[in-house]
């Protein structure tokens, strides 16, 4: 039987940051196995480190035990409290868990700071401990719930070697890719979003990957009215074979509110192969047959292949009504024309509360979920075409998380 936690998503993501990066598995709740120290003990011990989260009114903290446990070992105890949404802590020593677990009465002694009686339902904080974590100091405190989690690192060996596989798994496909028929050698993926959403950080990050080393060729920046003012292809080499990868990244103008940034017009020339490489882009004009960078017929190998919708996840659900029209006459367009096209999250790591250990399997994170559901119901993307990515920005090694 599945048992659910009291934590809401915050405190429960706000306690496995505050700890280390770790993955809550229950253990034991009292309304469940029956409120018993005893059996508290009984489903933990042995567990490895644990988390004991005890409700009362208005009031959520515990203990949080770094290390494994049997019943009468001394292992180092620490106690927390949520004051206003924020974790303290309170290290009151090396403990046995079945010197606090008290069964049968409930009692305090100032070397050990608090003690539980899971059986009636209370527990007994000295003074000073209470108010280094803001609880109530007029003993005892009231129980209504207890859960006890076993903690284990997000990012341990085992996980950590599943990363590493699954990244040289997608590595080979990627260079082993061959473009349906052979009609064309290298696939175009178009970048498109608005100013400052992460599309020229993308591509320095692929070819970081496939260097092997951080790179940045394209131009970065927090300019408001964006860095690439360019259309601009990049073709990768991997560094291993020496041979060019079967893509080639198109970078592009941002989009900018009402008139600002991209022409549309341009759009629908990019899509079509008409505007080649270095074409500097003019807002309010579009480009024109007989321009120097104007393609008149365009091979196959021109054209767009796909477009990647590009957008920082942390302002995704405050897209201007401009903005969100320009999105979705860009998405019919590209129906229009048979153009395959996915949409890009950025910026994920730079989500509060969401932590490297998040990063290899973010789209179970609780955190992520609405921004994804915000671009399904609001652009109308289908989920499986929405991808959450964290790009290269300030590191100076590559990472396989």
């Amino acid at each position: 039987m599945a048992v659910a936690t009291r934590l809401t998503a915050m405190q429960e993501k706000k306690l496995q940051n505050y700890f280390g990066g770790k993955r809550f598995t229950p253990l034991y709740k009292a309304s469940v196995h029956e409120f018993s120290g005893s059996n508290c003990l009984k489903r933990c011990c042995g567990q490895g480190p644990t988390l004991m989260v005890i409700y009362g009114g208005c009031y959520v903290w515990g203990v949080y035990i770094r290390e494994n446990y049997k019943r009468d070992d001394t292992v180092p105890v620490v106690l927390f409290a949520f004051q206003e949404n924020e974790i303290s802590e309170c290290d009151v020593g090396a403990h046995s868990p079945s010197t606090f677990l008290y069964e049968y009465s409930v009692r305090c002694s100032n070397s050990l700071g608090f003690f539980l009686n899971l059986r009636e339902k209370k527990a007994t904080v000295s003074l000073d401990t209470a108010e280094k974590l803001g609880l109530p100091q007029d003993q005892p405190i009231s129980l209504e719930e207890c859960e006890v989690f076993r903690c284990e690192d997000l990012l341990d060996k085992r996980t950590m070697k599943g990363i590493t596989q699954l990244h040289e798994r997608l590595l080979h496909d990627i260079k082993t890719y061959s473009p349906y028929g052979g009609l064309v050698h290298q696939i175009r993926i178009l970048l498109l979003g608005p100013t400052g959403a992460g599309k020229s950080s993308f591509f320095n990050s692929v070819k970081s990957v496939f260097r092997g080393h951080v790179t940045h060729q394209a131009l970065v920046g927090s300019d408001t009215s964006g860095i690439s003012g360019k259309y601009r292809t990049y073709s990768i080499k991997d560094q291993r074979s020496g041979n060019a990868l079967p893509f080639i990244l198109c970078d592009s103008m941002g989009l900018g509110e009402k008139e600002e940034g991209l022409c549309m017009d341009d759009i629908v020339y990019i899509l079509k192969g008409h505007i080649s490489d270095r074409y500097q882009f003019n807002s309010t004009k579009p480009i024109t047959p007989g321009h120097s960078n104007y393609i008149d017929n365009p091979l196959l190998k021109d054209r767009i292949h796909c477009v990647a919708l590009v957008f920082d996840i942390n302002s995704v659900e405050h897209l201007s009504r401009d903005m969100m029209a320009k999105i979705k006459k860009i998405r019919r367009e590209l129906i229009k024309c048979g153009v395959a096209h996915v949409v890009l999250l950025t910026h994920v790591d730079s989500m509060d509360l969401i932590s490297r250990g998040d990063l290899g399997d973010i789209y179970k994170c609780m955190l992520v979920k609405p921004k994804l559901e915000t671009v399904h119901r609001e652009l109308g993307f289908a989920l499986s075409d929405i991808l959450v990515v964290s790009n290269y920005t300030s590191e100076w090694e590559l990472d396989p998380v």
